[in-house]
C-alpha cells in the first residue's frame, strides 16, 4: 500500500476542510459547478465518480458473473438489509430523534420535513460510490456489480411504494430521469468501457498492471469529489452547524448499525470477505442523487427534507472510510477462499 493510500483518511479530512473553505471564499466557482447539472445529477461529480468506478470495472470478468449465484448468501444479505430492514430502521430513528429527543429544540413545523429527508435516504441504496468502497476492501468486482444491478432493478418497482408507505403520502413521483441517468453514468458506461479495455489488454498480467496504474487516478477522483461536495454545501455547514449535527446523529447510528447487521450476518454465514465487505457497505451507503431529487420535488429546494438528504451526502464519505478501515482490519477473521487442488501427476510407466 502506497503512502497516499495509507493516509487516505487524512487526505479526505483535508479535502473536506479545503472544500468548505473554498466554498465560502469562492462561491462563484461552486455556483458554476452546481449549474452543470442534469436531472439532479451533477456532471462534474459524475465524471469524477466515473473515473473512480472505471478501474474496478476493468476487473469484472464477464464470465465470472454467471457464477455469482453459486454463492447466493451475500446477495440475500444485501437484499434483506436494503429492503426489509434499512428503510424501517431509518424511519424509526428519524421519528425517535425529531419527534421526541429533539422536540425541545427543533420546531414542530420542520421536524416532519427532516424525518421525510431521512426516510428518503434510507429507502435509496447506493449505486455509484459502493464500487469505490468495494475496491478499497478488495471486493469481488463481478459480485459487487451483480449486487448493485439487482438493487437497481428492485428500486425501479419498490422505491415509490415504500417511500409512499413510510411518508404516508400517495403522490410520490419517481424522478426516472435521475434514476436512469445515474445507472447509465455510474454502472452501464464504465462497465462497457471496462470490458472493452479488458479485451484490448488481453492477458491477466496486463490487466492487473493497468488497474494498478489507474488506482491513484481513482483515489484522486475520490479526494476531489469530496472537496467539491463539501464546497457546494459550505454555506450550509457554516451557517447552521447545529442542525447539521442534529441530522447527522441518526444517520451515523443508522450507518454503523446497518453495517453491523450485514457484516455480522455475513460473518455468521461464513461468507468470504471479498463478498461480505461489499454486501455490508452497499446497505450502509445511499443513492443520494435520487433522495435529493425526490426531496426537492416533494418539499422544495429550501426544505428541511432537502437539507437532510444533503447532510447524508456530507456524512457518507467519512463514515464509509471508517467502515472500509474496519473491514480491512477484520479481513483475517473471515474464511479464506478455497484454493483449487492441483491435479496429481500421472505416475511414470516403467518400461519392460
Amino acid at each position: 500500500m502506497s503512502l497516499f493510500e495509507r493516509y487516505l483518511t487524512l487526505w479526505v479530512v483535508l479535502a473536506i476542510a479545503i472544500g468548505v473553505g473554498l466554498g465560502s471564499v469562492m462561491p462563484g466557482l461552486f455556483d458554476l459547478i452546481a449549474g452543470a447539472e442534469v436531472a439532479h445529477v451533477n456532471l462534474v461529480v459524475a465524471v469524477l465518480i466515473w473515473a473512480m468506478v472505471y478501474p474496478m470495472m476493468i476487473g469484472v470478468d464477464p464470465g465470472a458473473i454467471s457464477g455469482v449465484m453459486k454463492q447466493p448468501k451475500g446477495l440475500v444479505i444485501t437484499l434483506v438489509v436494503n429492503w426489509l430492514i434499512k428503510p424501517f430502521t431509518m424511519a424509526a430513528l428519524a421519528v425517535l430523534f425529531f419527534n421526541h429527543i429533539y422536540a425541545p429544540i427543533v420546531s414542530a413545523e420542520l421536524a416532519p420535513e427532516y424525518i421525510a429527508g431521512l426516510i428518503l435516504l434510507g429507502a435509496a441504496p447506493c449505486t455509484a460510490m459502493v464500487f469505490i468502497w468495494s475496491n478499497l476492501t478488495k471486493g469481488d468486482p463481478a459480485y459487487t456489480l451483480v449486487q448493485v444491478t439487482v438493487n437497481d432493478l428492485i428500486m425501479v418497482v419498490a422505491f415509490a411504494p415504500l417511500v409512499a408507505f413510510l411518508l404516508g403520502v400517495t403522490d410520490i413521483v419517481v424522478p426516472w430521469s435521475t434514476l436512469i441517468l445515474s445507472v447509465l453514468l455510474f454502472v452501464a458506461a464504465p462497465l462497457v468501457a471496462g470490458i472493452l479495455t479488458r479485451r484490448r489488454l488481453g492477458s491477466a498480467k496486463a490487466i492487473a498492471a493497468f488497474t494498478a496504474k489507474m488506482k491513484p487516478v481513482s483515489i484522486g477522483g475520490l479526494i476531489v469529489t469530496v472537496a467539491i461536495l463539501f464546497g457546494l454545501q459550505g454555506d450550509v455547514i457554516l451557517y447552521d452547524p447545529l442542525i447539521i449535527a442534529l441530522i447527522a446523529v441518526p444517520i451515523l447510528i443508522q450507518s454503523y448499525g446497518i453495517f453491523a447487521i450485514a457484516y455480522g450476518a455475513a460473518f455468521a454465514m461464513k461468507v468470504p470477505h471479498k463478498i461480505a465487505a461489499p454486501c455490508a457497505l452497499i446497505g450502509t451507503s445511499n443513492f443520494f442523487e435520487l433522495a435529493v431529487a425526490v426531496a426537492i420535488s416533494l418539499f422544495g429546494l429550501n426544505s428541511g427534507a432537502a437539507l437532510a438528504t444533503v447532510v447524508g451526502v456530507l456524512v457518507e464519505v467519512p463514515v464509509m472510510l471508517s467502515l472500509v478501515w474496519f473491514a480491512n482490519r477484520t479481513q483475517a477473521r473471515f474464511p479464506k477462499p478455497k484454493r483449487a487442488r492441483a491435479k496429481p501427476k500421472p505416475k511414470a510407466v516403467r518400461k519392460a
